[in-house]
């Protein structure tokens, strides 16, 4: 008998496990994705005192499934939901809220601004280790609308479920909701059935989204009006809706970030000639910014050296910058150079989402900083409250881990985004680009208000940018009411200024008010 060469062997042997195999791995594998593909939940009962009353209120937390196209199951995103009971005869009304990232959970606003229950940290400062303070959150919002937090797929604990086109386990099953229009689509699928499932299509709705979250919200309340579902409002919490002005080339994000400059600058004491008050101060900016600053932007190298040592001096008044630092950087400061030079002479950095916190770096020769201060300073707080609040508060345990933040899920982002053009065409912008979003979603609402809140201190979304983009919008005379901003003396996270927080929730607060008894 002829003897086979190992190879063919092996190779024959493994064809036959295959194939007995595939049957039964084809079984598994279809369990398990029915296993998946079903809501779990937990609800539990609670009580806080809220302005001296006592006031009782249900939390739902786990996974909800949505589906694609095909009516396959595609993904559970997880969220916990705060309710009540709607008196008789009225529908109560929903928001739904989300951080950004893109690639972030929505921990940060959860357990900082407007759930039940809020995390004290220290104001521009790190928090540092354990003991903290989860207390009775006096600046809740939870007596006037139900509020659904919902984690980004691939965060948290929202997880992608592998279908027939990804159970190859080569890709991330969330990865397809890895971009501005997948992400959306995700979004509204959740939003649609979450509203189905608990009989809200009546009631008011609105959604409260922060940093990315701003790229998410005017698309996704865009897109769900044009599939019939209207909404009341949107909160900005810390907006960008234009990243092309980024791009490189563009002189737009100097002018923008100027203001915030020297915000920054006025409140570390920097500034030569400091003034008393810090609004009137920040108007006299925006008019150079947008006049002989952006002028002189604009002729690149052409700028006559002798204009260019006067704005740079100019510069150097409001930004405490060294007139001769700015004259080497051609008058264009990126945050993070900002952020390492101001106190250079002090060995000290400073924060992107806020400039009021302080860093150290290893050396201070550097161009960049090494971390964010704001950043680390408060996440040890609100990663250990998070986990032990669902733990012992709301009894949900699983042996998955919270991703407070997803790396490959940014790494992987398609920043494309598909818009309405003339006559019903689409078209694709490379960077997401939501103020026409924005502007059509009031266009087609005339009802539909939005509210954006800004951080003086804020460099990761400056408040002067968010200006120049909403005023982009192109709206009716008639509209612009539909459209208002405010101020806080805080960064990014506004709510973690206390005495920032105090306003931050009398203009929400407001907001709603205004919108729900019209």
């Amino acid at each position: 008998m002829r003897l086979l060469p190992l190879a063919a062997v092996l190779a024959a042997t493994l064809s036959t496990s295959t194939l007995l195999l595939t049957p039964v791995m084809a079984a598994e594998q279809t369990a398990a994705i029915a296993a998946e593909a079903q809501d779990q939940t937990v609800t539990t009962e609670h009580a806080i005192r809220l302005h001296g009353d006592k006031f009782e209120y249900t939390a739902t937390t786990g996974t909800m499934v949505i589906r694609n196209d095909k009516n396959e199951p595609d993904a559970k995103v997880f969220y916990v939901a705060y309710t009540k009971p709607a008196k008789r005869g009225e529908q109560r009304p929903v928001t739904f809220l989300f951080n950004g990232g893109p690639g972030s959970s929505s921990l940060w606003l959860h357990m900082g601004s407007f759930g039940p229950k809020r995390i004290l940290t220290e104001n521009a400062a790190p928090t540092g280790a354990a003991p903290y303070n989860l207390v009775d959150n006096q600046f809740t919002l939870l007596d006037k609308t139900d509020l659904v937090f919902v984690d980004a797929f691939g965060t948290g604990y929202s997880r992608g479920i592998a279908t027939k086109d990804n159970a190859d386990g080569k890709d991330d099953p969330a990865k397809h909701f890895w971009g501005v229009d997948g992400d959306v689509d995700g979004f509204a699928r959740f939003i649609t059935r979450y509203v189905t499932l608990n009989h809200q299509w009546a009631a008011p709705k609105f959604v409260i989204g922060e940093s990315y979250g701003t790229i998410r919200a005017p698309a996704l309340v865009n897109k769900l009006q044009g599939q019939g579902m209207a909404f009341n409002g949107i909160v900005l919490v810390s907006s960008i809706l234009n990243y092309s002005e980024n791009a490189p080339g563009l002189d737009r994000q100097y002018v923008g970030i100027l203001p915030t400059f020297a915000a920054t600058a006025w409140y570390q004491n920097k500034l030569p000639n400091k003034p008393e008050k810090l609004e009137p101060f920040l108007d006299e900016v925006r008019t150079f910014a947008e006049t002989d600053y952006a002028i002189a932007l604009a002729q690149g190298h052409n700028l006559p050296a002798d204009k260019l040592a006067e704005i740079a001096e100019k510069l150097h008044q409001y930004t405490g910058l060294d007139t001769q630092y700015l004259i080497n950087a051609n008058l264009r400061v990126n945050q993070g150079q900002f952020r390492k030079e101001l106190l250079r002479d002090e060995h000290r950095t400073l924060g992107r989402y806020d400039g009021r916190y302080l860093g150290m770096d290893d050396d201070a020769i550097g161009a960049m900083p090494d971390t964010d201060p704001s950043s680390t300073g408060p996440s040890g707080a609100y990663v250990a409250s998070l986990h032990n609040y669902l733990e012992t508060e709301l009894n949900y345990s699983t042996t998955e881990s919270y991703k407070v933040s997803n790396h490959a899920a940014y790494m992987n982002w398609d920043w494309s985004h598909a818009q309405g053009g003339v006559w019903g065409f689409q078209y694709k912008t490379r960077e997401p680009y939501v103020v026409r979003d924005l502007g059509d979603a009031i266009r087609t609402n005339p009802d539909l208000h939005v509210l954006a809140t800004n951080g003086y201190f804020d460099m990761a979304t400056p408040f002067h940018a968010t200006e120049y983009d909403l005023a982009h919008m192109n709206l009716d005379p008639s509209l612009k009411g539909n459209v208002s901003l405010t101020y806080y003396p805080s960064g990014h996270m506004i709510y973690l200024n206390e005495k920032a927080m105090v306003d931050f929730y009398k203009d929400v607060a407001g907001f709603y008010d205004k919108l729900l008894t019209k």
